[in-house]
């Protein structure tokens, strides 16, 4: 997935900055921009590769946290 930045006008002249869609190409980027802001002006378009997750939880990890969860609660509760 790719961060997408956007600076535009819209159709009543006021600027917005710094509007971020995620998608796989600019051209997703923009149709998901236009249902947002109907006949807007792309003033610019910046990219940002976002970085994969590597971490994966395993099926022990996964039982780690659902054990651990509501004693972890209950001890930040009474402190």
């Amino acid at each position: 997935m790719i961060r997408y930045g956007f600076n535009i006008r819209t159709r009543h002249g006021q600027r917005v900055e710094n509007i971020l869609i995620m998608a796989a190409t600019q051209g997703d980027a923009e149709r998901r921009l236009r249902q947002m802001y109907h006949h807007c002006e792309i003033v610019e378009c910046l990219e940002q590769c976002v970085p994969r997750r590597l971490d994966t939880l395993d099926v022990e990890g996964v039982i780690g946290l659902i054990s651990a969860g509501p004693a972890l609660a209950q001890k930040a509760g009474t402190q």
